[in-house]
């Protein structure tokens, strides 16, 4: 059996377009899939967020996924922060990746331009490498 893993940031308010492009083919790839789906709240703190509103945002996201008929028979359903393999990864990949590398990916020069060095985190430097493993 194939397998899905996907997860949705919980830093906004989820739109029809969440529902459409994502949250809706996970539910229809579920009994086709060996699904995993989880809320990526340790990547939510690339920047930052009101700890009060994203655990409100996390609990949300769960029951969104739910009300839209994931099925916890068919599908894992989890949050990132829970799995500690994933930090286990993410520090595994991090001595395994050069600055030089990292420097090169979209998604940080995306989200560092027309920032001062002081204003971005050092999680927005390895969140495209981890992205694309």
């Amino acid at each position: 059996m194939k397998r899905l893993l996907s997860g949705i940031k919980p830093t906004g308010e989820l739109t029809l377009g969440n529902y459409l492009g994502a949250i809706r083919q996970f539910v229809d790839m579920q009994k086709d899939y060996e699904s995993f789906i989880f809320v990526a709240n340790l990547h939510a703190i690339t920047i930052y967020n009101d700890p009060e509103e994203l655990r409100k945002r996390t609990k949300d996201l769960v029951a969104i996924y739910l009300a839209s008929g994931l099925d916890p028979k068919n599908t894992t359903i989890f949050l990132q922060s829970e799995n500690n393999i994933h930090n286990n990864l993410g520090w595994v990949l991090e001595c395994n990746t050069y600055i030089g590398e990292l420097n090169r990916m979209t998604q940080f020069k995306d989200k560092s331009k027309n920032k001062s060095e002081n204003a971005i985190s050092c999680g927005v430097i390895y969140l495209p490498r981890f992205n694309g493993c």
